[in-house]
């Protein structure tokens, strides 16, 4: 994380920013109209048409996919103890099973730790990618996409933050929402 310049937010946890010198570009992806965004956010936001959580899936895997070769990891920007007691208790759990990992492996970590998709993965991404999307109703989910100078914010009002010091890959980003 600190070869692409990435500092931690919040001991122990998966959320992440950039280091100060650090230019970048935000660019946000929402579904449904959200009034609590602030004026000033909404010329770095394009809102994406029904159905918000397919077509925010759709997008997000097919930028992984054409122009961030390599890795993709997702964490919660809490803990996964606190998402797994409490923040997402109702369904986590069967969304990790889903793509096959043991949520009683991760119930008792106070941090941020990863889950890692590779490349071949993509179905399993977009599921969880998806469960995420739909369900989170507090909480939001961190991606992180290890060998690219990138963030991206599952944020639980259905939307994607990108932030990113690569101003290609930020006009990529604009031009998958035209």
């Amino acid at each position: 994380m600190r070869v692409q310049n990435f500092v931690s937010l919040y001991h122990n946890s998966g959320a992440f920013g950039f280091v100060p010198d650090v230019t970048t570009h935000i660019r946000g992806w929402i579904g449904p109209d959200d009034p609590t965004l602030r004026e000033s956010v909404r010329t770095f936001m394009k809102q994406i048409p029904e159905p918000h959580v397919t077509n925010l899936v759709s997008m997000l895997s097919s930028i992984w996919r054409e122009h961030l070769p390599g890795r993709a990891w997702v964490m919660p920007m809490s803990h996964w103890s606190y998402e797994l007691d409490f923040g997402s208790r109702e369904w986590l759990g069967a969304a990790l099973a889903q793509i096959g990992i043991d949520s009683q492996l991760l119930i008792t970590r106070n941090n941020g730790a990863a889950i890692e998709f590779q490349r071949d993965e993509v179905v399993p991404f977009e599921r969880f990618t998806c469960d995420l999307l739909t369900n989170l109703t507090a909480s939001d989910f961190a991606m992180v996409f290890p060998d690219h100078p990138v963030l991206v914010t599952l944020h639980h009002h259905r939307q994607l933050w990108w932030v990113t010091g690569d101003s290609e890959l930020s006009e990529k980003l604009d031009a998958a929402t035209k």
